[in-house]
Formats: structure tokens, C-alpha cells, sequence
């Protein structure tokens, strides 16, 4: 049987110690190779065209360009294949949130561990997102709220407001984090069993453990989740779970 290939990892961070320290953390694993490093948004941007990574460990606060928008513009680019990982050192609801519509694949604090940062890494490369519980609650508080209060509020007919009343404030969510409203949804017992583990912040690799089946079918599953609740990922599901009662 073949060995599968390495998982090809770019970090982005302007601080050369930290880079070294995930470079130290990342290749002491066997199945992780570190191709690359950047220390902006643009050389990030870059780096990821040329050197094609399977995931990219962003650093948020950089010269240049920050990690937010050199994730938007490397979700962007259908060309990339690569899930961008944000760790930063600030644990701030803006930085969230805007990680998660740049199109991040997880959002992870610097003061995680080593094990943690490993973990991440293999998630993200699996095309999971990866939030910790602490950081999955905050989301699901957020959105839930906003969703909550935005029907409370909904007027009979749309009520047009000036550019300066629609500007987005970054400290509150959007209209698209907070997804569409509920309405009934036909999960089997084993897609909402899938569903409830989701909410748990459990990959696809920890569902198949839990549930004894395998990694392919719970792919099937989280894929037809998605679908059902109209979600855009497995964050938005989860959300959605919550308002709706599912989780």
C-alpha cells in the first residue's frame, strides 16, 4: 500500500520566532511537512499560488495585509485548494467572525498547545472546520441572538436606510452569519445524530469512532446535513441546529 503524502503546510505570521516554533511543532509529526513560510498577508497570498499547500496557518494582525483579507483572497481563488487555519494571539469576537465569512476553516489561539496545533492542522487538511467548544459556544450565543433578535424586529415591508445605517459594525454579525430563517427540516435519526456531534466541535474522524461506521459515511451524512439545513458549512449547521432546536 502506498504512503500517503505528507500534508503540505505554509505559515503566514510577521513574527520569525513563532513561524520557527509551529515549523519545530508541525515537522516533528510525520505526516506534516512545512513547505513554506511568509510574513504578510501579500507574501502569504502569493506563496500559497506558488507553492500550493494543503493548509495554510494564518496569523491575523500582519504588514501590508492582514490574515483576514489574505483569506478572503485565497478562498477566492478556485485555483487553491488550501484551508486556511487562523491562529492568532487575540481572542476577539470581530476577529471570529470575520475569519469564519473570510472562509476559514478554523479559528485557533496561540496560547493552544502543541498537540492542539497538530490536531488542527490534520482537521483542517480533512476539510473540516475546526472550532474549540469554548469558541463554538460563542458562535452559536452570537448568531442565535442575532437571529432572535432580527425576527423580533423584522418589519411587514423592507424599510430602505441610508449607506451610514447599513455600514457593517465588526464587533456585531451579519445578516449572512446569521444564516436563513428556521423552517422544518427532514434529517434522518442519523443525520441528526451527526448533527449533535457537530455541535460538539467533533470532526469527521472523531464521528466515525463514536458512531462505528466509517469516515466516508459520515462524510455522506455531514454533506447531506449541510443540504438539508441550507448551510454553507458545518459552523452555519450548527447554528442553525441550535436555532431550530436540533442541538
Amino acid at each position: 500500500m502506498p504512503v500517503p503524502e505528507p500534508l503540505r503546510v505554509l505559515l503566514v505570521d510577521d513574527h520569525a520566532m513563532m513561524r520557527a516554533g509551529f515549523r519545530l511543532i508541525l515537522e516533528a509529526a510525520d505526516d506534516i511537512d512545512v513547505v513554506g513560510e511568509a510574513s504578510t498577508g501579500t507574501e502569504g497570498v502569493a506563496a500559497a499560488a506558488r507553492l500550493q499547500p494543503d493548509v495554510i496557518c494564518m496569523d491575523v494582525q500582519m504588514p501590508d495585509m492582514d490574515g483576514l483579507e489574505a483569506t478572503r483572497r485565497i478562498v477566492a481563488d478556485r485555483e487553491l485548494g488550501a484551508a486556511v487555519l487562523i491562529v492568532t494571539t487575540f481572542d476577539r469576537d470581530d476577529y471570529l467572525f470575520e475569519a469564519l465569512t473570510a472562509g476559514a476553516a478554523g479559528f485557533l489561539l496561540k496560547n493552544a498547545g502543541p498537540e492542539e496545533l497538530v490536531r488542527a492542522v490534520r482537521v483542517a487538511a480533512a476539510g473540516d472546520a475546526l472550532l474549540s467548544p469554548e469558541v463554538t459556544r460563542r458562535v452559536i450565543a452570537r448568531f442565535t441572538a442575532d437571529g432572535a433578535a432580527s425576527a423580533a424586529s423584522t418589519p411587514s415591508a423592507p424599510v430602505p436606510q441610508s449607506p451610514s445605517a447599513t455600514a457593517r459594525d465588526p464587533q456585531k454579525p451579519t445578516a449572512e452569519h446569521a444564516g436563513p430563517a428556521p423552517a422544518p427540516v427532514d434529517l434522518t435519526e442519523r443525520e441528526a445524530e451527526v448533527l449533535r456531534l457537530m455541535a460538539d466541535a467533533l470532526s469527521n474522524a472523531e464521528i466515525a469512532r463514536r458512531l462505528f461506521i466509517g469516515e466516508a459515511t459520515v462524510k455522506t451524512h455531514v454533506s447531506n446535513v449541510l443540504a438539508k439545513l441550507g448551510a454553507r458549512d458545518r459552523v452555519q449547521a450548527v447554528v442553525l441546529a441550535y436555532r431550530r432546536g436540533l442541538a
